[in-house]
């Protein structure tokens, strides 16, 4: 983390520089100050900073310039404070926290509020313990929150660890946690689940902020109990009535804006057209895979598209700064260019479009013109973050033959059976629960790409059991022979396979059995795209560049087999999300999410 004093060791060095009576490190002349207090653009406005915190904020800081005072000239632009991402998670960008930060840094993003609950299903405390030690060194602000559901939800799914009240209170006590992650098990909290229950005590205890997600659209009795159990805001919002809800009942509505999630613009109009104080609305991306970042950028990204929805651009600046710093209860070290806080601040030309031309973290320019300034750095991890794929065998393609149940029905002599579909919707978390007429050839139940059903299966890889679980899922729309391989699968983090041919579909499973994890995509039998992943089967250990263009060429090849989805790579890493309705598959079989119940594969 950049590194800057606390306000405590500073506080009469920032008063003798304020009065004029000591020299300040950096001087921002002539800025468009971006009051997010008032909600004013003052101009003509001058920025003093010392130690890595704001000194003084006013119209002269003359008296504020020594002999070895760095001075700047802002030319009329915006100072804004530095952005931040209330709630995200850093494996989704398919490389580490080194990485992710100097990413982000250069589109503004300079406080990250991470929830690292997809290395903690794949190595537990450890884990966590690895990218809160190395989120410590990143260049940005990266703040922890402890990982809740490890697994999301007991009884539907096997994780590769298990955290309790107990380790959570452990991690209350290290030195970079600041709350609970997102509490996904809703029905648990509703139902005073022993361990959901001494999770948020633990947290309440330590006086830290606890993390929500409620992802059922059914708003009765068991949303009320949940947010009576503690947490303070929800991300999983994705109507108009679902952020009016969560505000009316003290939480702050987090909108989310990531590479397939577009959850803005159906609930802004909550501000924009019925009126509520934007004050309880927070701006975030949740998962963003490092294409979207290197080429479209972060929270600038959602910045402008909440712009674009009809939010006024300081209350979009506000929603990306002050609120989240408030929620947080960081309000006096960011959020704001204010003194005392830590100089994270940006300049921009047009507020509207939100070009960010230059950062700065506590006070250090660290990018300028979309070009980090920052020397190399990386974070070293360790033997037991790598080789965690165990498959246990080679799969061949009888092993995602699907038999049919014992008495399918019989049409003009082909016989038929009714299956539930996972339904993919396009730019959402949740899926559909359908069911598909579907053939039985030969004694194996067979896709049927008319109807866009092609295989789903679930290969678990943390013991090494070699257990294949089959089902069926549609839009993706292939429209040739191939299948697709991760193991990002949240949030067990099994391997997901998805395709219409299950020669490719053990290939491509195979393979990633060889490299230690990560997405490959095979057509015809042959490998078009990879991105390799060995730590943790979650993260590169590579630049953000080279994953990015790893990463386009894996989205070309999905396309070129006739899958034209938005992010189609982040629908397929969901698909075992066991904790977001309505139908999901898991290493115990297929889930449905409105009952939280295991289901029959066919009807």
């Amino acid at each position: 983390m950049s590194t800057v004093k606390s306000w405590q060791e500073v506080a009469s060095q920032l008063v003798d520089v304020a009065t004029g009576r000591s020299a300040a490190d950096l001087v921002i002349r002539n800025g468009v100050w971006v009051n997010v207090y008032s909600g004013e653009l003052i101009p003509a406005t001058d920025i003093a900073i010392a130690d890595g915190r704001f000194a003084y904020v006013g119209p002269d800081a003359s008296h504020c310039i020594g002999d070895d005072t760095n001075v700047v000239d802002a030319g009329g632009q915006y100072l804004v404070p530095g952005l931040c991402d209330a709630h995200m998670h850093i494996e989704s960008g398919m490389i580490t926290v080194t990485e992710f930060a100097r990413a982000v840094a250069v589109h503004g993003s300079t406080s990250l509020f991470v929830d690292p609950h997809e290395i903690a299903n794949v190595l537990g405390l450890p884990g966590v313990r690895l990218m809160h030690d190395e989120a410590l060194e990143a260049p940005i602000n990266v703040f922890v929150q402890a990982p809740s559901c490890v697994p999301s939800a007991p009884g539907l799914e096997t994780a590769g660890a298990e955290l309790g009240a107990a380790e959570i209170a452990e991690m209350m006590t290290w030195p970079n946690i600041v709350g609970l992650g997102e509490v996904m098990n809703f029905p648990g909290v509703a139902n005073n689940d022993k361990r959901m229950v001494g999770e948020i005590a633990a947290t309440v205890a330590a006086g830290k902020t606890v993390g929500g997600h409620y992802a059922s659209p059914v708003l009765d009795e068991q949303f009320h109990g949940y947010v009576a159990g503690g947490p303070a805001d929800d991300h999983e919002g994705t109507r108009e009535e679902d952020a009016i809800a969560r505000v009316r009942q003290g939480m702050r509505a987090m909108l989310r804006l990531g590479s397939a999630w577009y959850d803005v613009k159906a609930q802004i109009t909550a501000v924009t057209e019925k009126g509520l104080d934007p004050r309880n609305f927070i701006l975030c991306t949740d998962d963003s895979h490092c294409g979207t970042i290197v080429n479209d950028g972060h929270m600038n990204r959602v910045v402008r598209h909440a712009i674009e929805c009809g939010l006024p651009p300081m209350t979009a600046i506000q929603m990306a700064t002050l609120n989240t710093a408030q929620h947080f209860g960081m309000e006096r070290d960011i959020g704001s260019i204010a003194p005392g806080r830590r100089a994270d601040f940006l300049l921009v030309g047009d507020l509207s479009a939100f070009d960010v031309r230059s950062v700065y973290a506590t006070g250090e320019k660290i990018a300028e013109h979309g070009k980090l300034l920052l020397a190399p750095a990386s974070f070293e991890y360790p033997a037991l973050a790598r080789n965690t794929v165990k498959m246990g065998k080679q799969l061949q393609s009888v092993d995602f033959d699907i038999a049919p149940p014992a008495n399918p029905e019989s049409a003009a002599g082909v016989e038929r059976v009714e299956a539930r579909v996972i339904g993919v919707i396009e730019n959402q978390a949740p899926t559909k629960a359908l069911t598909a007429k579907l053939k039985v050839v030969d004694g194996v139940v067979a896709m049927d790409g008319a109807q866009d059903v092609c295989q789903i299966a679930l290969v678990e890889r943390h013991r090494a059991t070699g257990e294949v679980v089959n089902g069926f899922v549609s839009g993706f729309g292939y429209n040739t022979n191939c299948a697709m391989a991760s193991t990002v699968a949240h949030d067990s983090h099994h391997m997901i396979v998805v395709g219409t041919s299950k020669h490719d579909m053990a290939m491509a499973a195979n393979r990633l059995g060889e490299v230690g994890g990560g997405v490959t995509f095979y057509r015809d039998g042959v490998e078009q795209a990879m991105v390799e992943m060995p730590i943790a089967g979650l993260m590169s250990d590579e630049a953000a560049e080279i994953v990015a263009e790893k990463a386009a060429r894996l989205v070309s090849a999905m396309q070129a087999a006739g899958c034209q989805l938005n992010n189609a790579y982040m629908q397929h890493s969901l698909l075992a999300l066991v904790v977001i309705p309505e139908l999901r598959i898991s290493d115990l079989g297929l889930v449905d999410v409105t009952r939280f119940e295991k289901v029959d594969l066919f009807v």
